[in-house]
């Protein structure tokens, strides 16, 4: 093992910029819903700096933790995934909105689908390095990731939780691919994969509606185009340099939670257009050192954990923005350290520190 360096500050950096930008959203989008629905204004800052606080020693602490260490792990961590995948389609998880995706007492919940993207990143990277050359033979290499892929993703869309299974996919589908996969089997996974999400839409009325939704917002305005309605308008009257921190409209009730999956229509209704580029360029140097990470790292186990970390960081910065600007149909999925969400935010936090830590064996350029 090589000896180890400084963490990656620009890495480092940009995520705790990131992290206050959220914490100053969450609250910016949140005191009036906060303060209509549980009489506290305060209430998301309070749980947002809380959560923020342990994610951040969440992330010192795998930050100087030896990442290979994660290999005798990645097994153990699978299985517990597994677990609360399944506890919570029990009487133990906790339904809101129709979707059984908490467990937890009280106020305190963990979100298990969070945790199965870092166990599964963790697992197929172990996986994967032992014999890499597997992955070029269908049967020996790709139909064991595709039954780690399947297992996710059956448990979770049971719930059901469409995008995070979703989610999950292309995070490991991207980690086997960065392993060696043929292109035959790359195409063979793409279409079976858009396949089966053509088949689910069709299976379920209220997926169709999002997608008839997304396709003509406003043939519905009062429902499915409702949300990607007022997103917009938060966009439109933003402009270029925005109405103002804090003086969002769209946040009085119109969009449903402003401080979740919507957060970037607030952002570019506070901040405006420039607002918006200067999150995205910040999400866009994040994901660079993260595969410069994996480029650089000095084992393939290193290389596939950094990719997958950045992969999740990635495919979620994707599919939420693009939810937000009507770019595709509505699905859950948060924005990465800006999104109100305590176990995302820790969990992405944490997996920050596992990259931060891979870093300090890599031959970076740190100037």
């Amino acid at each position: 093992m090589p000896k180890k360096k400084t963490s990656d500050f620009t890495l480092m950096l940009t995520v705790l910029v990131l992290v206050v930008v959220g914490i100053v959203m969450v609250f910016s989008s949140s005191h009036y819903y906060a303060l209509s629905k549980m009489n506290d204004s305060y209430h998301f800052l309070k749980r947002e700096l809380m959560w923020a606080g342990l994610g951040l020693v969440g992330m010192f602490f795998t930050m100087n933790f030896d990442y290979w260490k994660y290999k005798k792990i990645a097994p153990y961590a699978y299985i517990v995934s597994l677990v609360l995948l399944i506890l919570v389609l029990t009487p133990l998880g906790k339904e809101f909105n129709g979707a059984k995706r908490w467990l937890g007492v009280g106020s305190f919940t963990i979100m298990p689908g969070e945790v199965a993207k870092i166990c599964g990143i963790l697992f197929t990277a172990s996986y994967l390095s032992r014999k890499p050359e597997k992955i070029k033979d269908f049967f020996k290499g790709v139909i064991p990731c595709l039954m780690i892929i399947g297992i996710y993703f059956a448990l979770i869309i049971l719930q059901p939780n469409m995008s995070t299974a979703l989610t999950i996919s292309l995070i490991i589908s991207t980690m086997m691919f960065v392993t060696g996969m043929r292109w035959f089997h790359v195409g063979m996974m793409g279409f079976g994969g858009i396949g089966l999400i053509i088949v689910m839409i069709l299976l379920e009325p209220y997926r169709m509606r999002r997608l008839t939704g997304f396709l003509d917002p406003f043939a519905d305005p009062q429902g499915t185009g409702y949300q990607v309605i007022q997103s917009l308008y938060a966009l439109g009257s933003g402009g270029l340099f925005g109405v103002g921190l804090g003086k969002s409209i769209q946040k009085y009730l119109y969009i449903p939670e402003p401080q979740n999956d919507f957060i970037f229509a607030i952002i570019g209704e506070e901040l405006g257009f420039i607002g918006c580029v200067v999150i995205i360029i910040l999400f866009l140097l994040l994901i660079w050192r993260g595969v410069k990470i994996a480029i650089n790292a000095p084992d393939l186990f290193g290389c596939l954990i950094a990719t997958g970390i950045t992969a999740m960081v990635a495919v979620q910065v994707i599919i939420n923005i693009a939810v937000a600007t009507s770019s595709m149909p509505v699905t859950g999925i948060p924005l990465p350290f800006i999104s109100w969400g305590g176990n995302s935010l820790a969990i992405f936090m944490a997996a920050i520190g596992i990259l931060l830590n891979i870093s300090r064996y890599s031959h970076l350029d740190r100037s």
